[in-house]
């Protein structure tokens, strides 16, 4: 970073001889002793008291004449006393010929004192590295020998002072890390001598002076990490002797100059988190020295760049968050240099081109949350550098070729959210953490891989996957086989030879968040075929016991069935009456559920609506489930129980943590009712209407809930074999657990009863929920959900439901509103990290109220911009207007909360 201070440091100390030859003649011997007390004074030195000649002090260095030309801290030991830290300590006036001045990392209170100015001789004053406070004395312009200023690191505030363009001799100018605020003088283009120009990390706000583009000689120019604002000047392209252009983490705008492609010499050019738009200069391909160049985290569009293949010496390639279109350049596999690409988060499309196999030396190549399709070509995974492959959220289809992967090199890999099919390979056994998930695999964990070579962290969720799990797995410091089809009962007389493995209940392997609790595991032992044969009279008694036991047991259930099925609130069962529990604990009777609710006593009826009435049942075993007693149609269609029982089966088979669990159901032609996951918090409608829980539910709280809506919604529409459209999204159907944690309920129930609809063209919906568009087109789509899911998260910010604000927000009336005028009055104004969340949350929720569906986002871009998309804000949130919210325009002002 600073990579000349050295020789610049040696060469004021050479330059000392000559200086002390001129200095050293005028000196008198009071001059000296002078000197020498003024050390003695500050306490830094007390450990050299009975050494008379101060010039022999760690630290201190002298001409001929005996008198003080450097200071330097390195040497000295720094005093331990606070009382001692202060700079003002030393009298500086007591030094007329002192040359060098290094008073670094010691801690040294107070403010620069203005008696350095005085110090005409100085060529190098370097108090970095300290706690010095206050502004920067503008007399320091009268040291017009300095050739190295060097003060950072410190927590000096006020501006730069515009004098400092008077130090004609200056080389280096270090002012980063600091408070400064103000605007970069234009007079520091005066200083046609300096080569290095470090102002990062302060607050430096205003234009980037097209004057710097004077220093052509100019070497380091840093200026990131404050609150610049314009365009780049197109004049900086005159400094050809640029190594390092530092300009990241500004508000700068406008394009990216194709002028910089004169920089020949240019190594390092960072121009990330700002808000450059345009395209890439394919000039900048003629960058042949180029190791680093990071752009991510602006507005950029296009293609990139197919010159970029001219580079041969980059290392560091960050293109992301951006809106870059087009395929991924071919030539960008002559970069035989390249160890980091980073291209995610954009809209690239087409395939990954096999030439990026020839990067022998990568480690990362990221390239999720994009629109890339096609396979993975082999020679990618035969990199034996790569220790990173990020390509999530992308549209790659085939089987994954990992069994070409050469071990033992890469740490992390990342295929889920894609397309891929087919099995998982047995040979990824250098892969510490896997994560497959969001595919359509299908098959069995090989049990090869296994044993060969565990990973840590393995996702295997949301896949077609199949067979045993395997109770090695339990070593995994993270696993998730949530959502596949593993098998949960085993045939036990199997004669073949196979490893230990679990078997689990079934709804343990449903959470998306929390593993397989493996110590309440099953272990089932098979048995050696040669070993079972060893001992034929054993299996002669113990098989015919088996054999009879079960149909004993069959005999049981087949009675027990029987009986449950006479009875349905006293109704005969000549019209073939339908029990059945799924995904309990295998104990729930028809008898246990009149009994819990004496018959469906009123007293036990915690809510009713369009469809039916819903009780709170508790049943023998302290389980408590939820029942909805559902209005029965008259429907005499003899195919009506078919398709009810093939509707809710299909239900019960939906599994996310934040869907109501569908545990079964009981059907006759006068008695049918559903059995729910009972949530205890009861619905966000209740809650958001009372004044003492709709303050327990926080804006944090408020937040999560409002992203469980979204990732259960994005499940049904894209994650369930056959999308689901829920129609009735309202606050109603949004139930809350313990946890005051969000689960979706009342999905599919429309069809449920009226299995002849279509779901595309039954127009259903809750008044104040229901999108413009069904008032026309008399269609239901997955875009209904999302106007709904929009008006919801509006009533749960607001308390209430939006109302007339919906049809507003189209008008001109929204310009004067504020944003805090839309929250919930109850609770106080959200800071910090909640302000931000909710300024995202309300952004998202109006681009869900747009009135043409095509325009309106899917849930699963909703899910993906809650979690990797963070909108800046810079001002209070009650400052903030609604109109700024629905245009992304939050103004950068130097606010804070």
């Amino acid at each position: 970073m600073r990579k000349c201070v050295c020789s610049l440091v040696l060469m004021a100390f050479c330059m000392m001889p000559e200086l002390a030859s001129v200095f050293g003649a005028t000196i008198s011997p009071s001059s000296i002793n002078q000197e020498r007390q003024a050390l003695l004074n500050t306490g830094w030195w007390n450990d050299y008291r009975n050494i008379s000649d101060h010039c022999d002090w760690e630290g201190i260095s002298c001409n001929e004449a005996g008198t003080v030309t450097a200071i330097d801290s390195w040497y000295m030991k720094t005093p331990s006393s606070q009382e001692l830290l202060w700079i003002d300590k030393l009298n500086f006036t007591a030094f007329p010929n002192l040359v060098s001045l290094y008073l670094r990392r010691m801690d040294l209170r107070g403010s620069i004192p203005k008696e350095i100015a005085t110090l005409t001789n100085l060529t190098t004053l370097d108090l970095s590295n300290n706690r010095l406070q206050g502004s920067i004395p503008p007399q320091l312009a009268n040291l017009t020998q300095l050739q190295v200023l060097s003060l950072y690191n410190n927590s000096l505030v006020g501006s730069i002072p515009s004098t400092f363009g008077h130090l004609k001799n200056l080389y280096v100018l270090y002012l980063d890390s600091n408070d400064l605020e103000g605007s970069i003088p234009p007079e520091l283009g005066n200083l046609t001598r300096l080569q290095q120009l470090f102002l990062s990390r302060n607050s430096l706000a205003g234009f980037i002076p097209s004057t710097l583009g004077q220093l052509i000689d100019l070497r380091f120019l840093y200026l990131d990490a404050n609150k610049l604002q314009g365009s780049i000047p197109l004049q900086l392209a005159n400094s050809t002797h640029l190594l390092e252009l530092i300009l990241s983490n500004n508000s700068l705008t406008g394009s990216v100059p194709s002028t910089f492609g004169q920089l020949m010499n240019l190594e390092a050019l960072y121009l990330d988190s700002n808000k450059l738009e345009g395209s890439i200069p394919y000039t900048l391909g003629q960058l042949e020295n180029l190791t680093d160049f990071f752009l991510q985290s602006n507005q950029i569009t296009g293609p990139i760049p197919v010159e970029f293949g001219n580079l041969k010496g980059l290392q560091r390639l960050h293109l992301s968050n951006n809106f870059l279109n087009g395929s991924i350049p071919s030539t960008l596999g002559l970069l035989e240099n390249l160890v980091y690409l980073y291209l995610d988060s954009n809209q690239i499309q087409g395939h990954i081109p096999e030439e990026l196999g020839n990067l022998a030396k990568l480690n990362v190549l990221q390239l999720s949350h994009n629109k890339i399709s096609g396979f993975i070509p082999p020679s990618l995974l035969q990199i034996n550098t790569m220790y990173f492959l990020y390509l999530s959220s992308n549209q790659l289809c085939g089987s994954i070729p990992l069994e070409t992967m050469i071990c033992p090199y890469a740490s992390i890999v990342d295929l889920s959210n894609n397309l891929f099919n087919g099995s998982i390979t047995s040979q990824i056994v250098c892969v510490n953490d896997l994560n497959l998930s969001h595919n359509f695999l299908e098959g069995e964990i090989p049990y090869i891989f296994i044993r060969g070579s565990i990973p840590s962290r393995l996702d295997l969720s949301y896949n077609n996957l199949s067979g045993k799990v395997y109770k090695e797995l339990a070593s995994l410091s993270y696993i998730n086989l949530s959502y596949n089809s593993f098998d949960f009962l085993h045939d036990l007389n199997s004669k073949s030879k196979v490893p230990d493995y679990c078997s689990f209940r079934e709804d343990s392997l449903i959470d998306d968040h929390h593993m397989p609790n493996f110590s309440y595991c099953h272990l089932v032992y098979k048995t050696d075929l040669q070993t079972r044969k060893s001992k034929p009279s054993i299996m002669l008694v113990v098989i015919p016991i088996i054999f009879f036991g079960l149909l004993v047991l069959l005999l049981i259930l087949y009675f027990l069935r029987s009986i449950s099925k006479k009875n349905c609130e006293g109704i005969s069962t000549k019209n073939g009456d339908l029990f059945s529990i799924w995904n309990y604990d295998g104990k729930i009777a028809f008898e246990d559920i009149i009994e819990a609710t004496e018959d469906f006593d009123l007293k036990y009826c915690i809510g009713t609506g369009g469809y039916g009435s819903v009780y709170r049942v508790e049943l023998p075993s302290d389980n408590i489930v939820a029942l909805k007693k559902l209005h029965r149609l008259e429907s005499q269609n003899p195919s009506f129980n078919r398709s009810f029982h093939n509707e809710v089966k299909m239900l019960t088979e939906i599994r996310h943590r934040n869907i109501v669990k569908l545990h079964g159901f009981c059907l006759h032609n006068q008695c049918m009712f559903l059995i729910y996951q009972y949530m205890e918090r009861g619905s966000l409608f209740y809650i958001l209407n009372n004044d003492v829980e709709a303050q327990e539910l926080n804006w944090s709280k408020r937040v999560n809930v409002i992203k469980g809506i979204a990732h259960a919604l994005t499940y049904m529409h894209h994650d369930c074999t056959t999308p689901i459209v829920h129609r009735h999204v309202t606050s109603s159907n949004v139930l809350l657990n313990s946890q005051l944690e969000a689960c979706v309920s009342d999905f599919g129930t429309a069809r449920l009863l009226d299995p002849d609809s279509s779901n595309q063209t039954l127009v259903v919906g809750t008044y104040g929920y229901i999108a413009p568009e069904l008032a026309y087109t008399l269609r239901v789509t997955e875009k209904c959900d999302v106007y709904s899911f929009g008006v919801v998260t509006l009533e749960t910010l607001m308390g209430k439901h939006p109302g007339e604000l919906i049809s507003s927000l189209s008008k001109s009336t929204t310009q004067n509103m504020l944003l805090k005028d839309l929250l919930d009055s109850r609770l106080p104004l959200p800071v910090r990290k909640d302000a931000q969340d909710i300024y995202l949350v309300v952004n998202v929720a109006l681009s869900c109220l747009c009135s043409k569906p095509n325009l309106r986002p899917s849930m699963q871009q909703v899910v993906e911009k809650f979690s990797s998309f963070k909108l800046p804000l810079y001002l209070p949130i009650h400052e903030v207007f609604i109109d700024q919210v629905m245009s992304q325009d939050i103004v950068h002002l130097s606010s804070k909360f």
